[in-house]
């Protein structure tokens, strides 16, 4: 499946970018149906993102737990027990979670 927003060399560095091309690839069958991506604030104050791995090339790939701990607001936790990704951070940590399940599924 071709990617559905077309990247010139300014949005290949775009995590943003690439989850929302990521996701696209997946609507297929009955993943899309599910919660396949959800991206939610937590009361830390932070984030909080899930991925369905289900039916996807990424289910049961192996994932080394992550713990970061730089400071009281910024700081990331993610985990994969083959089938949900998982990663929390602070409230400016986002981006950064998001680099780090694109780094992982590439």
């Amino acid at each position: 499946m071709e990617n559905l927003i077309h990247s010139d060399e300014r949005m290949t560095d775009n995590n943003f970018l690439w989850i929302l091309n990521w996701y696209f690839k997946q609507c297929h069958g009955e993943w899309k149906d599910s919660k396949s991506i959800e991206i939610r604030t937590i009361d830390n104050p932070g984030w909080s993102l899930k991925i369905c791995l289900n039916e996807t090339e990424l289910q049961d790939k192996e994932f080394q737990k992550i713990k970061i701990d730089r400071s009281e607001h910024d700081w990331i936790r993610c985990s994969n027990d083959g089938n949900i990704f998982e990663c929390f951070g602070g409230p400016l940590n986002l981006p950064e979670i998001l680099e780090i399940f694109r780094k992982w599924a590439e």
